[in-house]
């Protein structure tokens, strides 16, 4: 046999007992419920945005001063 042929089938093999083990490690970690809709960065969520400094004159339109219509009176 050819050594390549030798070092393929020993790759192959390999490759079937690693999956084999991921698969099998897998497999105990979801039967035990480990899904707590962990992201898994860890530490405390942030959820506010940053505050970017704008240049003056530049408001973000949620910071938008209100601007009410009245409706003109119309005439008969």
């Amino acid at each position: 046999m050819n050594s390549l042929v030798v070092d393929l089938i020993l790759c192959g093999l390999a490759y079937v007992i690693l999956i084999y083990f991921v698969a099998t490690m897998t497999k105990t970690s979801i039967r035990r419920g480990n899904n707590r809709n962990d992201d898994g960065d860890g530490g405390i969520d942030n959820i506010v945005p940053p505050k970017i400094d704008l240049p003056p004159g530049v408001v973000w339109p949620a910071d938008a001063p209100i601007k009410i219509k009245f409706p003109e009176p119309v005439e008969f």
